[in-house]
């Protein structure tokens, strides 16, 4: 019985990823064609109806393509930082609510900001072991921009954990049956998707890849398969991103269809702000990380805390 429990999760999770990998193709084809009409042109329309199989050509050319070793880069991590951020990735994606019992497990929030945390190295790595000096700024960058990120983020999430009590994903569901969390935490949603985009390296806070100092910053000298794997593992991010906040304050019914609209929908912000915003200032990013996003995320944290503690006293 535990034999095919075993092959019933590890089949469910072969489809889940196969699932994110065609979510992350089209995800690329969307961006193309609204950054496209945002421009006043025509996205990809070349190949096949409408150019939409236009992500699987640019799949097969970019790993026919021959795959470059600078020679003063360090072989073993400059080959393997690819595998391994696409890898943490898609990790972070066995956190998703099923009913089902795939890896839904009570402490997936905790596993999430794990997960997440490990995905720094990658970046660090990949831009160190390049040996380049664009390389190695832009991985520098990367990773003070995502720590700085990530600290009101796990405030947010601890604030979560406190009004539902636990720190499984699953508890959403239960909680936004009758309101959703978005009308209570509506501040908090605001910085979640903001820290979403910094999180994620995207326009406007895209420092890590500035073209117009860095060339193409830690990617720099990654070309065919090896560059494939960090733009997947980037829209990867991305879905996992929307996913979550649409799991977190949009409802978290996965059974229902428009919880997907609402994760498609919350994709094409990213890709609005991209084609609206320009890029941000550095100083300016720190500044909004520990001056702005920290209090406030702290305050809500101690407010919630109190709140709760209220509750307790006045049901006892």
């Amino acid at each position: 019985m535990f034999f095919k429990d075993l092959i019933f999760s590890f089949v469910s999770m072969l489809l889940l990823v196969i699932c994110v990998l065609i979510g992350v193709a089209f995800l690329t084809l969307l961006e193309r064609k609204v950054l496209g009409y945002i421009q006043i042109r025509k996205g990809p329309n070349k190949v096949g109806f409408m150019g939409i199989p236009q992500p699987f050509s640019d799949a097969i050319k970019l790993f026919s393509k021959e795959q470059t070793f600078p020679l003063l880069s360090n072989y073993v991590m400059y080959y393997y930082s690819p595998i391994m951020s696409l890898f943490l990735s898609l990790l972070m994606w066995m956190i998703m609510p099923f009913l089902l019992g795939l890896f839904s497990f009570n402490l997936s929030m905790l596993f999430f900001l794990c997960v997440t945390s490990m995905g720094v190295y990658t970046v660090m790595i990949a831009g160190w072991s390049s040996n380049s000096s664009y390389s190695m700024l832009g991985g520098m960058r990367a990773v003070a921009q995502t720590i700085s990120y990530e600290v009101s983020l796990s405030l947010i999430f601890m604030s979560f954990m406190v009004m539902i009590g636990g720190f499984s994903l699953m508890s959403f569901y239960k909680y936004q049956e009758f309101i959703w969390m978005i009308f209570l935490f509506i501040p908090l949603g605001f910085i979640w998707f903001v820290s979403s985009l910094a999180e994620t390296n995207r326009t406007p806070f895209d420092f890590a890849e500035g073209e117009s100092e860095l060339v193409s910053g830690f990617n720099v000298e990654y070309s065919s398969g090896g560059f494939a794997l960090i733009f997947l593992s980037e829209y990867s991010s991305i879905l996992f991103m929307s996913m979550l906040f649409t799991v977190m304050f949009l409802g978290s019914n996965l059974f229902s269809v428009f919880f997907y609209l609402e994760m498609v929908l919350i994709s094409f912000l990213f890709i609005w702000v991209r084609g609206t915003l320009p890029r941000f200032r550095y100083d300016k990013l720190m500044y909004l990380a520990w001056k702005s996003f920290l209090p406030i995320s702290l305050n809500y944290l101690i407010m919630y805390i109190g709140l709760k503690m209220f509750l307790y006293s006045l049901l006892i």
